[in-house]
């Protein structure tokens, strides 16, 4: 009896003394558990995708940066800060990269060149011209102001297409619904006498079959050749092809050339202003020119400068930019007033742009508006006419 106590008491004790370890084992093997889901759930509520820097990143950092150097701040500072308020984790890293040039000895132009997908040309040579005037803020200030007008550019000519888009997707999605729910109604009603029905209504009826019967290949065939012509206009035979309809297309045609003219003399404006070199903003006017032909036009003028002509004599053998113009070019350089006289064409072509805009946008409303009545009109005459040719017969009767 004493040795059975004395063994129960023997494995009691070996319990107690094993019992906190275990315990220590299990709540560190939850205590890991759970850092572990905590971990994972971190992870997937951190997770995001993440684009690079877009163009109004770039314009909120310039104002920005303007802005500090202006107060005093250090480029290296300024460049810590804003990268510290930066949301976009890539164009944090930039930042960051920047300031670590600079800080290794790098001016701020040949650290903008290491991510030229992320600065333009335009904006390198801008930064380099402001470092040899020492007038950067200034600089910086202008670029703001040059960026904030393209976007505002952009803003104009895409919202003119918004309106003309939502017409257009609603008279195609009103057409498939009535070709594939309504009509297919109004089929019955005219089974076995199909062949006295009106030419409009048999081509209606034909057509409401055949989407019905062949939607499976119809809608891939739509998307297989919105593909191929996104596709083609990536190359260089559609881009090119691309670009001359544009500058002939009726309605779209004045848009953009007065788009190509605008951006095009502002560039040259801003650049010359800022004292860069005129071959190099000739040649970064022709990569932001946004046309192959304008782009050529001006690849072809530096190439006349370089070997010592004059810009608007090089521009007299092309007819992409009105005579006006060309002479008001000719006219700053005789003066040696080119930044003036292209600010102020620049100026007046933005405001030629505007109304551009505004005249197409009122052209194109009231076009697509017919157009769509008269589709949904046919459609309707389509479905009713034979309908009134049996009233008609049983009145008759």
């Amino acid at each position: 009896m004493g040795d059975r106590f004395q063994g129960s008491t023997a494995v009691l004790e070996k319990q107690q003394r094993t019992t906190p370890s275990r315990r220590a084992r299990n709540a560190t093997q939850v205590n890991s558990s759970s850092r572990k889901n905590q971990t994972a759930l971190e992870k997937i509520q951190d997770f995001r995708v993440e684009f690079g820097p877009s163009s109004k990143d770039i314009l909120n950092f310039t104002n920005q940066l303007a802005v500090m150097i202006r107060a005093g701040i250090s480029l290296q500072d300024s460049l810590e800060a804003i990268s510290q308020q930066q949301p976009n984790q890539k164009f944090q890293d930039i930042l960051i990269d920047l300031k670590n040039r600079i800080e290794a000895g790098q001016s701020f132009s040949q650290a903008l060149a290491e991510h030229d997908d992320v600065f333009s040309n335009l904006y390198i040579n801008m930064v380099a011209a402001a470092e040899v005037s020492g007038s950067l803020s200034e600089m910086l200030r202008k670029l703001a102001g040059y960026l904030d007008h393209e976007a505002e550019t952009r803003s104009q000519v895409r919202g003119a297409m918004i309106y003309p888009a939502i017409i257009g997707t609603m008279a195609i999605l009103v057409t498939t619904f009535l070709l594939c729910f309504v009509l297919p109604k109004f089929t019955n009603i005219f089974a076995g006498h199909e062949d006295k029905l009106p030419a409009p209504t048999k081509i209606l009826m034909g057509s409401s079959a055949f989407l019905r019967s062949f939607w499976y290949i119809i809608v891939p065939a739509i998307a297989a050749a919105i593909w191929g012509f996104m596709h083609f206009i990536h190359t260089d035979v559609g881009r090119d092809w691309w670009d001359k309809t544009k500058l002939v297309l009726p309605i779209i045609k004045n848009l953009c050339r007065s788009l190509y003219i605008s951006r095009s003399l502002h560039t040259m404006g801003v650049l010359t202003h800022a004292g860069v070199p005129i071959l190099d903003t000739i040649s970064i006017t022709s990569q932001i020119s946004g046309n192959v032909l304008y782009k050529r036009m001006w690849e072809s003028v530096h190439e006349d400068v370089r070997q010592g002509k004059k810009i608007a004599i090089s521009l007299n053998q092309h007819a992409l930019l009105p005579p006006n113009v060309i002479q008001m070019i000719r006219s700053g350089e005789d003066s040696g007033n080119m930044a003036e006289v292209l600010e102020n064409v620049s100026q007046f072509y933005t405001r030629e742009l505007k109304t551009v805009i505004k005249t197409v946008t009122s052209m194109i409303e009231p076009i697509m508006i017919v157009a769509m009545g008269f589709l949904v009109g046919f459609i309707a005459m389509s479905i009713m006419l034979p309908i009134f040719k049996m009233s008609t017969l049983v009145s008759g009767n």
